[in-house]
């Protein structure tokens, strides 16, 4: 009695039930092969699809308090930065020729806490030395230099794209020409119309190739077209250095460090990038910085694509 379970249970892996056992197995297998070929790619593009939909962010390199710090002190000195040109008369001579109105200029700075001795000795002295741009004083110096680049006489205003086809042939409806409020008189009447220095042809020439590497992140174009009173201010402070002799890669220098006093945010930025890629600030060449890849609208806002801003307050705004 205890045989026949035996057979029986035998039988019905070898005998006649044999073709059923495969058959089933046979099954088990389509339906596996079906579900691995459209579920789980179905599932794994779902997944795909949700991850790129994602708005988690991308993780950018993290800046501690103590690198802001260690940043900030070598891109912004806490002393300022003593720039290579001494700056003697140029506020008075400004004032006498009326692209400044000593009146409305004082009369901004009164509500913005009034002019400091320094502020004023560069307004109205004629024994001022050398310029030192500090966080304290660069608001207003961009006005000082604005005022300068306006007034003196050039053929980078009056023959360059300011005035020419890229402009409609009218100067006048930029920020940095009708923004100017502080003159005697329409703005205009002091366009490229005082000399308050004179440039040999070399120096010109050397303004002309320096201006043309120059950018700044409020717009997109080169100080050679200095369509905001950031570029005509750092037009400005060109001409006063190549007047007194400066070196090419001194005034490129000499501007890296007025541009980021005037732009806080944008070159800790930069500077935080390049360390974080074991470039210290320090060797990377003015030039470098300055170009068009970092410096202008359109590159700084692709490198915020590849690091974090290092958030700071300062600098100068777009008008005055």
């Amino acid at each position: 009695m205890n045989q026949a379970p035996q057979s029986s249970s035998w039988r019905s892996w070898t005998g006649r039930d044999t073709g059923e056992f495969w058959r089933g197995v046979l099954s088990g297998f389509v339906l596996f092969s079906v579900v691995w070929t459209l579920v789980v790619p179905a599932m794994r593009s779902t997944s795909f699809t949700q991850n790129a939909q994602s708005t988690t962010p991308i993780a950018l390199p993290q800046t501690t308090l103590s690198d802001i710090s260690d940043i900030t002190e070598r891109v912004l000195p806490s002393d300022g930065v003593t720039l290579p040109v001494v700056w003697g008369d140029l506020g008075a001579q400004m004032i006498a020729s009326g692209v400044i109105d000593q009146a409305k200029f004082t009369s901004v700075y009164a509500s913005r806490g009034g002019m400091t001795p320094e502020m004023n000795a560069l307004l109205t002295r004629t024994d001022n030395g050398a310029l030192t741009i500090t966080k304290e004083n660069a608001p207003m110096l961009l006005n000082l230099l604005w005022a300068l680049g306006l007034g003196q006489t050039n053929a980078i205003l009056t023959e360059g794209p300011i005035s020419g086809e890229a402009s409609g042939n009218d100067p006048s409806r930029f920020a940095s020409t009708a923004g100017w409020s502080l003159s005697v008189g329409n703005p205009m009447d002091h366009f490229s119309a005082h000399s308050f220095m004179s440039l040999t042809p070399e120096q010109q020439a050397r303004v002309e190739r320096v201006s043309k590497g120059i950018y700044r992140p409020c717009c997109g174009n080169a100080t050679y077209f200095p369509d905001c009173n950031h570029g005509m201010a750092m037009l400005g402070l060109l001409e006063l250095m190549a007047s007194q002799n400066v070196s090419e890669q001194a005034m490129f220098d000499a501007a890296l460090a007025v541009n980021a006093y005037w732009f806080p945010e944008t070159y800790l930025t930069i500077a935080n990038f390049f360390e974080s890629q074991g470039t210290p600030w320090e060797t990377v060449p003015s030039q470098v910085a300055l170009g068009a890849e970092y410096s202008s609208g359109a590159g700084y806002k692709a490198l915020l694509q590849k690091t974090a801003p290092v958030p700071t307050q300062g600098g100068g705004g777009c008008g005055v």
